[in-house]
């Protein structure tokens, strides 16, 4: 029996409501009879923030709850053991690539970056494996989330596409992400019908919930009851938006176009527009929508403005990290790091809070955080950032610091991280990107 038949419902007025994983509710089989395992399933998750990191602000020592992070990493310090820090792997292609930020956007594949403006690829990246061996188990078999817009623009002759994008369902096919609250939202609640999202769907289950609450026990009526709460608040939230007249999280440049519709503006929020997002990746998570999902907190050669922190001036994000080791700058680039590294902090301390049958979504979950550079500034990209967080099911040893960077280019390769990932993720492969071997000591 496949995970794809195990789940139950809440549903009215033509809705189906996913639940939350239930201890003491068993999951149904296609006949709808009970099936034997209720251990929840590992779910993947990759947060992708642009531009690399200060390299002299960016690293970690000792283990467990001694953990010590360096200024830029210093938001993970409350999580230290629930991560696994890990320095020196690299892209092999990205590292050799003369496109300074174009040709390093391989992060997920390893794959050579075409730099053939007539010829797309990147190579397939290993999300979009996962999704294709274990898609069919979940209603969505991934889900690619963003914050700034697909550009199709070139720079430096080359096309942004691969800039827009960490997930490719092909070598020549990008899973082109979602920037949409409410799209989301509707994509793992909604009917499939284009259902709005202006009547609460809870209205349409209440009754089933009520129905349901006899048949569980006391801890998971309190699970449920915060489920529900979480769908209310991102319905409240996307309601709200509309009403300021923001296009959730997005004001258009005029009331009335004067020209044909151009690409959408930066969001006018940045930190709601993220939070609402890492909220929605939650929900997708605690729902069982997907086991697999991309989030990218800004596109590579981001024109995001910072102005929102506090201390940072109205310089765009590229500006920021490419700035000539210019004291004033570089303090305002570590302000942007830290503020990434809060969004994936936020998303562990979110998950870790939710119970599983005694053990929380964080222990069934893997996540990554990673850039496509490490060296903003120079575009270095002979390292990669690389943050894992999570147990995945109790098979990844947490509260560690790994160090590949003496360990000579054949073992340190990120291709060999993501072969290992995959393992814990049910999917055994021979061979992913330019590894044929699994990362030592993970």
């Amino acid at each position: 029996m496949t995970n794809k038949t195990r789940r139950n419902f809440l549903r009215g007025a033509g809705v189906a409501l996913t639940l939350p994983w239930l201890e003491s509710l068993p999951l149904l089989g296609q006949d709808g009879a009970p099936v034997k395992s209720s251990k929840p399933p590992v779910r993947f998750g990759c947060v992708f923030f642009s531009n690399g990191v200060e390299p002299e602000h960016w690293w970690a020592k000792g283990n467990g709850a001694a953990m010590q992070f360096g200024p830029a990493a210093q938001p993970l310090t409350p999580h230290s053991e629930d991560l696994v820090f890990i320095r020196g792997l690299y892209n092999q292609t990205a590292f050799v690539s003369t496109s300074p930020h174009l040709g390093r956007m391989n992060l997920l594949s390893g794959a050579p970056v075409s730099l053939d403006p007539s010829d797309i690829r990147v190579g397939t990246s290993f999300d979009q494996v996962m999704a294709k061996r274990i898609g069919a188990e979940t209603p969505l078999a991934s889900l690619a989330l963003g914050i700034e817009p697909n550009e199709l623009r070139l720079e430096d002759g080359l096309s942004m596409i691969y800039g827009s994008s960490i997930s490719w369902e092909t070598p020549t096919k990008p899973s082109m992400k979602e920037i949409y609250p409410s799209r989301t939202f509707d994509a793992l609640v909604g009917d499939g019908k284009g259902r709005r999202t202006d009547r609460s769907i809870l209205d349409a289950v209440l009754a089933d919930a009520h129905s349901l609450q006899p048949k569980i026990s006391r801890g998971d009526k309190v699970k449920l009851n915060e489920y529900l709460e979480s769908v209310r608040d991102i319905e409240t939230r996307i309601d709200r938006a509309s009403k300021e007249e923001r296009l959730e999280g997005w004001r258009p440049t005029l009331k009335q176009p004067n020209m044909p519709r151009p690409a959408d503006e930066i969001p006018q929020d940045v930190p709601a527009h993220m939070k609402l997002m890492l909220d929605l990746t939650v929900l997708a998570f605690q729902m069982d929508k997907t086991r697999v999902l991309t989030l990218m907190l800004n596109n590579d050669l981001s024109q995001m403005n910072f102005k929102f922190l506090e201390g940072v001036r109205g310089a765009l994000h590229l500006d920021l990290t490419h700035n000539g080791r210019a004291p004033l700058v570089e303090a305002m680039y570590l302000k942007t790091n830290q503020f990434h590294i809060q969004q994936f902090a936020y998303l562990v301390k979110r998950l870790k809070e939710i119970d599983e049958g005694g053990q929380s979504l964080l222990d069934s979950s893997l996540l990554m955080l990673a850039s496509s550079l490490f060296d903003g500034d120079t575009h270095g990209a002979d390292q990669l950032p690389i943050v894992l967080a999570g147990r995945a099911g109790g098979a990844l040893k947490t509260g560690r610091i790994l160090d590949y960077t003496d360990k000579g280019n054949e073992n340190r390769r990120a291709c060999s991280l993501y072969l290992s990932l995959m393992d814990r993720m049910g999917v055994r492969l021979d061979r992913f990107g330019d590894a044929d071997k699994r990362l030592t000591d993970l």
